[in-house]
């Protein structure tokens, strides 16, 4: 039995975190402080309040990523301080939260962990299922050197469980991956463990060309590597331990004295020295080319070393190769005392192959009965544990398999789930599109009729304006026949009778003196009275006083209706009769259209309405003392639209001026058209 030298990879120590934003610049400032202030230089206590403090603060900010990334710190702490119970729970903390935003990268360095986690505590079937789940989430981020060092974990894990198939297949795939990357000693180190491994697992299948070549290919990996004694210790004993294996002891012999040429180093290691020590007797012991009492002086020196530091596995090794010198030279005191060491070493700490060679060994050294019962423990152990490696054989594909059904299930229902949320949007786009298609038809019915509306209102308008024009047009010539009769009938005749009347002045009798003056003074005064009722009769009524009066009851009818409170100022110089009907139609719509939007939509209390001549243009103002509006920014309704097509009609000018809570005041400026 010989013991084998394994180099274990080391784990990271060191996490990338992945930014994200936080809600304010005031709170990112004070996590981005304490985060900062918990990876400087200080002792443990205070890193860990400083990081907790952090924590605190990034979930005060409700914000997923932001707590993630504080708590990956914590993690790392924890990873440093090998707390590892702490770690298995936050750990488990940050995965949930990895996973409820989607941070691949995050899941990724969190699965590693938790699957170094479980490999300290020797769950290794939890350990494998992590390390495998890291692996995929670093291969599909490209994070090579990430993969490699998880998948040579997984290869690790499957050494130890004595899958030395699958445990070849993960090393080299990780091998390839290093390959690839630059040059450097981590690489080469990486790569110089990976071929050890390898070899190592060869030898345990009895592969031993292959063991030889793999040993031999991480030596020159070692070569390349600065103070690499160990590395190349560790090589050439394993390959020193594969001769005795094929009897080349030759071979082995030079391998070990080409080493203890060093002896002065090998020593700076004593668990190493003593074990290579105990590995060398025994070899030197098996070509029978020595003096027993120098192997015996070798033997008695390495397990001296290897008992002085308290080793287990460099004495078990010892205690093995000695066991079986001493008996061949049929020395079962001492044979048996090795034997025991072994046996009692390998229980405590669970060294199968060494209990089953220690039960072997004292099977052939203790009488017949101790060594039938020794046998019988012996075959017990053995059937076991080739059940246990046939249950482990396929244990790590089934792990591999069962995870990737599980992501591919998980696929599949993220798939369902992205069919039915675009299902439910499309439904809910159609509905929303159907409700805006029945509410536009509403709306273009709502509002033909209200033009139609219009259009009959502008009609009646139209017939009101005209059937008053005739009216006027009839009075005006009434007023001016009858003036015309007074001025040359009566007026004429009075006329005559006053010239009579002021040829009798000649008459000197005082009555008729006073009679003459009497009556020509009733004449003049009845002369003047009918060319006064002439005047009047052959003047038009007050200008506009007809328009105004139409203009003020259509601002009674809708103010009131309304609930507004109105005010009507009217220039008495603008001549209303002079004015084209059209361009009073059009008036008259603007007021009625801007006092039904006063009233949708400006929350008005109150409306100004004046009419104002300049030369000869009209000025209409109308105001309100709403809420106002960005003349800028607000969208055209079709009120407006409609003002400003009828200000266009007759030639005007409009002008708008509102702002927010100020009002609004609409002046339209239109020449005057007979």
């Amino acid at each position: 039995m010989y013991y084998k030298i394994v180099f274990i990879l080391s784990l990271f120590l060191s996490l990338p975190l992945k930014a994200q934003n936080t809600p304010s610049n005031t709170l990112l400032d004070s996590i981005s402080y304490y985060r900062n202030l918990a990876q400087i230089d200080l002792d443990a206590d205070k890193r860990l309040y400083y990081i907790k403090y952090a924590i605190k603060l990034s979930e005060a900010s409700k914000q997923d990523s932001t707590i993630l990334k504080s708590k990956r710190i914590l993690a790392t702490l924890y990873l440093r301080e090998r707390n590892v119970d702490s770690l298995f729970d936050l750990n488990h903390e940050n995965l949930k939260l990895a996973t409820k935003i989607n941070d691949s990268l995050a899941l990724g360095y969190i699965n590693n962990v938790l699957g170094w986690y479980h490999k300290q505590k020797e769950q290794k079937d939890s350990a494998y299922f992590y390390f495998y789940n890291a692996s995929k989430l670093f291969k599909k981020l490209n994070k090579s050197q990430k993969e490699a060092e998880v998948l040579a974990s997984m290869a690790d894990i499957q050494f130890e469980e004595r899958d030395y198939i699958g445990c070849e297949q993960n090393a080299f795939n990780a091998i390839r991956i290093y390959q690839n990357l630059p040059d450097s000693e981590v690489k080469f180190d990486n790569l110089w463990a990976l071929y050890n491994l390898i070899a190592i697992a060869s030898d345990e299948l009895g592969i031993y060309d292959k063991a030889i070549e793999y040993h031999e290919k991480a030596l020159t990996y070692s070569d390349k590597i600065q103070d690499n004694f160990i590395y190349t210790l560790y090589s050439n004993s394993n390959i020193a331990l594969i001769y005795k294996e094929l009897k080349q002891y030759d071979k082995a012999l030079k391998i070990y004295q080409n080493l203890f040429q060093n002896k002065k180093i090998l020593l700076k290691e004593p668990e190493n020295y003593s074990l290579i020590l105990g590995d060398y007797a025994y070899i030197k012991h098996l070509s029978k080319k020595y003096s027993l009492d120098e192997i015996g002086d070798m033997f008695s020196e390495a397990y001296q070393i290897s008992d002085s530091i308290q080793d287990p596995y460099s004495m078990m090794s010892v205690s093995l190769n000695a066991s079986e010198f001493y008996l061949d030279q049929d020395n079962k005191d001492s044979a048996l005392f090795f034997a025991n060491k072994a046996y009692t070493l390998g229980l405590e700490t669970s060294s199968n192959n060494v209990i089953l060679k220690s039960l072997m060994l004292k099977s052939k050294i203790e009488d017949e009965v101790s060594a039938k019962t020794h046998l019988t423990e012996y075959v017990i152990l053995s059937d076991s544990l080739q059940n246990k490696e046939r249950a482990i054989r396929n244990k790590f594909a089934r792990i591999e398999f069962e995870t990737d059904q599980i992501v591919e299930k998980n696929i599949q229902i993220s798939k369902e789930r992205l069919w039915l949320l675009f299902l439910s949007i499309g439904l809910i786009f159609t509905l929303l599109l159907l409700y805006i298609i029945v509410t536009q038809r509403t709306k273009n019915k709502e509002l033909k009729f209200n033009q139609q509306q219009q259009e009959t209102n502008e009609e009646i308008y139209n017939l009101m304006l005209s059937q008053q024009d005739q009216i006027d047009e009839a009075r005006v010539a009434e007023k001016k026949r009858i003036s015309q009769e007074m001025h040359d009938g009566i007026l004429g005749r009075l006329f005559g009778i006053r010239l009579s009347l002021d040829s009798l002045n000649m008459s000197s009798k005082p009555e008729a003196i006073d009679s003459r003056e009497k009556y020509l003074g009733d004449l003049k005064e009845i002369e003047e009275d009918i060319r006064k009722v002439s005047h009047e009769l052959n003047t038009d009524f007050v200008s506009g006083s007809n328009y105004i009066s139409i203009i003020k009851t259509l601002l009674e009818t809708q103010t009131k209706a309304y609930q507004l409170n109105y005010v009507l100022r009217n220039d008495d110089n603008i001549d209303w009769d002079g004015i084209s009907n059209k361009t009073k139609i059009h008036y008259y719509r603007i007021i009625q259209e801007s006092i039904q939007n006063i009233y949708k939509h400006a929350n008005a209390t109150e409306i100004h309405i004046s009419f104002n001549q300049i030369n000869n243009v009209i000025c209409l103002a109308i105001a309100d003392n709403g809420t106002g509006f960005d003349v800028n920014k607000a969208r055209k309704g079709i009120g407006l639209k409609n003002i400003n097509s009828r200000v266009k009609e007759i030639d005007g000018e409009l002008d708008i001026i509102s702002s927010m809570d100020s009002g609004t005041t609409l002046t339209i400026k239109a020449p005057i058209l007979t």
